[in-house]
């Protein structure tokens, strides 16, 4: 197959390189390799159409968004979840609520397929995005993470309605606490400020704001939040998966703190209300969080689920790994700042810290806490893995 670069295609098609890197990157160009940081592009390829001109209008979607999420943000039966699947007449219904339970017991191609039948629906496919998109780094997809992605980001840069923005921020935030990434968290979540969400979806946006503060190492803020969050959102009755997440939140926050009494729980409250229906994904996701006290958890209370359990761990967390580290890559100069990235490629190009501090006016004690800094927020642990994701 004969290529032409991103800028002939720029050229020929009329649009800027940037928009050809783009849409090349959102697997939107059938064909299109990726050679290092440079795209080539199939010679005969067309220019992608722009979704932009087939979006409907805000006010209708944003009507749509908001009902579709009150039909859906009720707890799940105590009884078995599965239980309310019976229930719906709607198919749109029946398949965000399946995706919801496939998540929760790890099925995450199950959840994918969910998300590809609603694709011509915008409400149903936003309101399963939350899920998708975290499914897809379940499975390491990294392609089907970037369609999201890619997706819900056209949404925010587009639409006129701040519903449906923050409907798609709240998607884009899943993928950004998931990763540890929290510079790329939406501002209005750093701060709290959850007004222009429906009362029915802040519970999930406040477990994302406690992850958000694990990022950073928070632990004390996160527990405030988790804690709070759960005492004034936890459903009467039924099973609410954000009530098991905002529980695992208290728990692993209380752990960090070195309070492992109630660590274990809050642990175990999660796990009263969730293992009895195989809703194993919570704690395979939090596994490495709790240094063992997971484990001691379920091999003394819930052996039968022990190994299911760390089974799901081991299949997913690779992926977890893997995809964190190219996404990174992917999004370094928005999770570094300028002067941050500036410092960075100076250390992975081995100039010592002395001369890079004395050239920026800093002392060398600060340049190397700056450093730490940034290996954190790369959850790397030196210059040697520095290099991966500069060079």
């Amino acid at each position: 197959m004969r290529y032409m670069t991103a800028q002939e295609a720029a050229e020929r098609w009329g649009v800027s390189l940037r928009q050809v890197q783009r849409l090349a990157a959102e697997q939107r160009i059938p064909g299109a390799q990726a050679f290092g940081r440079a795209w080539m592009i199939p010679l005969g390829a067309e220019k992608p159409a722009d979704l932009r001109r087939d979006k409907p209008r805000p006010c209708v979607l944003s009507a749509e968004l908001l009902g579709l999420f009150a039909s859906t943000a009720g707890p799940l039966p105590a009884s078995g979840p599965d239980a309310i699947l019976e229930t719906l007449g709607e198919d749109r219904l029946r398949l965000i609520y399946e995706a919801e339970i496939c998540y929760q017991r790890g099925d995450f191609e199950r959840v994918m397929a969910c998300y590809q039948n609603v694709a011509r629906d915008d409400a149903a496919r936003l309101r399963i995005s939350l899920g998708a998109i975290a499914a897809a780094i379940s499975t390491g997809d990294y392609r089907a993470y970037t369609e999201i992605e890619g997706w819900l980001k056209r949404i925010v840069e587009t639409t006129a309605d701040e519903t449906v923005r923050v409907f798609a921020e709240l998607g884009l935030a899943t993928a950004a606490v998931s990763v540890a990434a929290p510079n790329l968290v939406p501002e209005w979540l750093r701060e709290g400020d959850l007004g222009a969400l429906p009362p029915a979806v802040r519970p999930y946006a406040l477990y994302l704001r406690s992850k958000y503060f694990l990022c950073l190492g928070q632990f004390q803020t996160m527990l405030a939040v988790a804690q709070t969050a759960q005492s004034v959102c936890a459903p009467e009755k039924g099973i609410a998966p954000y009530d098991i997440y905002l529980r695992m939140m208290c728990a692993v926050s209380c752990h960090n703190l070195e309070r492992d009494e109630e660590a274990r729980r809050w642990l175990l409250d999660a796990c009263r209300i969730a293992l009895p229906h195989d809703l194993i994904t919570p704690f395979a996701e939090h596994v490495t969080l709790f240094g063992g006290l997971m484990e001691q958890v379920l091999a003394q209370e819930f052996p039968d689920c022990y190994e299911r359990v760390l089974k799901q761990w081991k299949r997913t967390w690779r992926n977890w790994i893997t995809f964190h580290n190219r996404f990174t890559k992917d999004n370094i100069t928005l999770i570094l700042s300028l002067r941050e990235y500036h410092f960075a490629l100076q250390v992975a190009r081995r100039v010592p810290h002395a001369k890079i501090a004395r050239q920026y006016g800093i002392s060398v004690g600060r340049f190397r806490n700056i450093m730490r800094e940034i290996y954190e927020k790369l959850s790397i642990s030196g210059p040697r893995e520095l290099k991966k994701y500069i060079l």
